[in-house]
């Protein structure tokens, strides 16, 4: 790989220095915080809306059919 940002000794080093700030507790909080801002941002851009909060309704309407004569 060539010299960029994205290269794997840059991403090792910057993993290895948010270890030692942050510490090995508070990393899954931080990454899943993150992880849930980019998703809301990602659906506010395109327009999604997923509530995840609200559960769908079951239909609980019963279909009672009569016999005629």
């Amino acid at each position: 790989m060539g010299p960029g940002l994205l290269a794997p000794t840059h991403i090792i080093m910057l993993a290895l220095v948010a270890l030692l700030i942050f510490g090995p507790k508070r990393l899954p909080e931080i990454a899943r915080s993150l992880g849930h801002g980019m998703r809301e941002f990602k659906d506010s851009v395109t327009g999604d809306h997923h509530d995840d909060q609200i559960a769908p309704v079951a239909d609980t309407t019963t279909v009672v059919e009569h016999d005629t004569v």
